[in-house]
């Protein structure tokens, strides 16, 4: 048993003392001692002057550890015994082996190994206190990873210095090459943000020492958008000055296309119900009135003036009949289908129509394609009818020839298709009727071209702007919904669930 402890042991040890103080000394030793003291220390013997055996003395390994009358009987049947603890405290114990032990066996007496145990124990907390950590680190990071949310920490630059599992898994690459980096490159794709520092939400947080947020969007490798709020939050040294961010992004597309679906039915609810009280409002009064001027056009003795007259009201009465007619066709919702649209390809094919009469009128088409815009939701024969009235305007502006410019771009909620000419303009004091029903400059048509964009560009959730400067010429820019990445049942469900 000898060898294999003078192979591995650093200290190859016997106790000495009577069996109260060995079993003092036992018990905190086996309390307090860790296995990595234990690999570094191991007794091999134990010696009871006063006889006896020191009950349940197994060492790690199982085996009973032997006892002795004296230690010279121990030292013999031990010879790689290194040291020796003593652990009664007596004088004349300790005399006699501080003079009789052998030359390479250190005496260990019992205030210095109480001393020794003690350290053990001190040792046995950090041990403790580290596996503790580990386990509340592990815990966490388990968490954190688990998360759905994109979790990026900052340093106060705004460079990413850890992030978790989500983070990881969207962009497929390892946690190396993106330590070091911007938030706003992994959050938003870009180098600096795109509202500058001060309305940034981590120069916000920077600035105030506060939380601060912000929405963005990107455009996915399918062509759909996806919405995303980031939140940052100050982790504060003890003396409150900000050391790290935690900048959080949260997927929010299936919330924001809930949202515009509700608001465009509330919207168009509005618009219909209005319309419908001002037909039937006036219909009812147009309705007595026609019937009355019926009546007297058909009553004896009414002279040649009281017929016209009464001609003319009952004319005026049809007119205005058709025109709330026209009303309530302009404000019921369009039936036709929608799909995905490429937008791009629309356009390529509708000014490859319009090429010719552009050329015929010495006007130069230039289109400018975005080829990164998102699909867009909406009826391609209503959008190709949305420009080709447009083209047909600038056209009409620029009777002496010019230049016309077809574009599409992103922005952050929207497509954008704009048409912008060199032609005469819009004066100032119609510029704000342009898209009212029936409202023409011509002369001809029933002026619904601009106000028909409009309640298309409505209807699917999206917008016109026009800008005009008189002698100088005109854009008009339509914006259009993209298609989110959501799963179509969540896109084609009522939106009053």
């Amino acid at each position: 048993m000898s060898a294999p402890y003078g192979e591995d042991k650093r200290y190859v040890i016997g106790v000495i003392g009577d069996i109260p103080a060995l079993l003092t000394f036992w018990q905190m030793f086996k309390d307090k001692a860790n296995d990595t003291a234990l690999r570094e220390i191991g007794i091999v013997a134990v010696t009871l002057p006063d006889g006896g055996t020191l009950p349940d003395s197994e060492e790690a390994s199982g085996e009973r550890i032997p006892t002795y009358g004296g230690y010279r009987e121990m030292l013999d049947k031990h010879p790689e015994i290194n040291l020796v603890i003593e652990s009664t405290g007596r004088p004349a114990l300790v005399q006699e082996l501080r003079a009789g032990l052998p030359v390479g066996v250190t005496l260990v007496e019992r205030n210095a190994a109480s001393f020794f145990i003690n350290l053990l124990a001190s040792d046995k907390i950090w041990v403790a206190c580290k596996l503790d950590l580990m386990h509340t680190q592990n815990m966490l990071k388990t968490i954190i990873d688990q998360m759905d949310q994109e979790i990026l920490f900052l340093d106060k630059r705004g460079v990413v210095v850890g992030m978790n599992k989500t983070v990881l898994d969207r962009l497929g690459l390892p946690k190396k090459s993106i330590l070091g980096r911007s938030y706003c490159e992994i959050f938003t794709g870009t180098d600096e943000p795109e509202c500058g520092y001060e309305k940034d939400p981590f120069g916000h947080t920077m600035l105030s020492g506060g939380p601060a947020e912000t929405v963005t969007s990107e455009v996915n490798g399918e062509g759909r958008v996806r919405y995303f709020r980031v939140y940052t939050s100050p982790i504060f040294d003890e003396d409150g000055t900000i050391n790290h961010v935690v900048a959080i992004r949260r997927d929010i597309t299936q919330r924001t296309s809930m949202e515009h679906r509700l608001q465009q039915a509330e919207k168009l609810a509005s618009i219909g119900e209005l319309s419908t009280y001002m037909a039937h409002e006036i219909r009812n009064p147009l309705f007595t009135i026609s019937g009355f001027a019926n009546s007297l056009m058909r009553a004896e003795g009414l002279d040649d003036k009281a017929r016209e007259k009464l001609g003319i009201i009952l004319d005026e009465s049809k007119r205005l009949d058709e025109i709330l007619k026209s009303l309530l066709n302009f404000t019921r919702p369009t039936e036709a289908q929608v799909a995905e649209l490429d937008l791009n390809e629309l356009v390529k094919a509708t000014m490859d129509v319009m090429r010719l009469p552009c050329e015929n009128q010495g006007v130069a088409a230039t289109v400018d394609l975005d080829e990164t815009v998102a699909r867009v939701h909406a009826n391609p024969d209503l959008i190709k009818q949305c420009l080709i009235n447009l083209v047909k305007n600038s056209l009409e502006a620029m009777a002496g020839g010019g230049r016309l410019l077809v574009t599409t771009t992103m922005t952050r909620d929207y497509v954008v298709l704009s048409v912008e000419d060199t032609g005469h303009g819009i004066p100032l004091d119609i510029r704000e009727k342009v898209f009212s029903p029936f409202f023409s400059t011509k002369g001809k048509g029933a002026g619904l071209g601009l106000a028909q964009t409009q309640k298309i560009l409505d209807e699917i959730g999206g917008d016109v702007d026009l800008v005009s400067r008189e002698g100088a010429g005109t854009k008009i820019t339509l914006f259009l919904p993209p298609i989110l990445a959501v799963p179509d049942a969540v896109a084609d469900s009522p939106v009053s669930e």
